[in-house]
């Protein structure tokens, strides 16, 4: 008497087959939605007090980048610009603009502008500005065509394996230090060989980058 059925056999072993693949897939069906958009806020635009432009004040009126970030050369944050360095023209220019109505209340009540934070790291991880910028690597390396930009968003993931992979092959980005702070500056054809020159030049090496002490102090 035949008690199981003749695909039984075939029914088995899928269903042993699904054990072992389905904790696989969920893990990368994880490990894609932490380090898809949804999870690193990459282009994603958050709301301002002030609908500040970058391709206004940077890729049209040509500000640089330490007129309002004043830090980012000495310190590990780049800083925000108080609200005197706005009223510095805004005192002068659209004075009555309805949009910039927050600056005008900042500057009278003596409380900053309550902007929101667009480039967002973990507290356990440790960033400094002042070193990568001395060491060649340019404001739109990580913070993207920001010239361009209308409203500021995240255009990087900044995940580990994103950190890593320069700190691995640094070469791949570096820049001269005169070209840091130039929006419009593109990566040369022959940008490895460029790279590894500065490496060269900067003192870098690579052995230690990827330490966990240099990111997680």
């Amino acid at each position: 008497m035949q008690i199981f059925r003749p695909g039984a056999d075939t029914i088995a072993r899928v269903l042993l087959a699904s054990c072992g693949a389905i904790p696989v897939l969920l893990v990368g069906l994880a490990y894609g939605i932490m380090s898809s958009p949804y999870a690193t806020g990459e282009n994603v635009t958050p709301n301002q007090p002030i609908p500040f432009s970058h391709e206004h004040h940077v890729g049209g009126l040509g500000l640089d980048c330490r007129y309002c970030h004043t830090s980012v050369e000495k310190a590990r944050f780049a800083g925000l610009p108080p609200t005197e360095t706005c009223m510095t023209c805004h005192s002068q220019l659209w004075t009555n603009a309805k949009m910039l109505a927050p600056v005008r209340a900042s500057l009278a009540q003596h409380k900053p502008i309550a902007w929101q934070r667009v480039n967002r790291l973990p507290d356990y991880v440790y960033f400094d500005h002042s070193i990568h910028v001395a060491k060649g690597v340019g404001c739109t390396t990580c913070h993207g065509p920001i010239g361009q930009m209308r409203l500021t968003r995240p255009a990087a993931p900044l995940t580990m394996q994103w950190c890593i992979d320069c700190h691995r092959a640094p070469e791949k980005a570096l820049r001269p230090r005169d070209e840091v702070f130039d929006p419009k500056w593109s990566l040369p054809k022959k940008q490895e060989e460029l790279g590894r020159k500065l490496m060269a030049e900067y003192h870098i090496r690579v052995d230690h980058l990827t330490d966990c002490s240099v990111c997680h102090r």
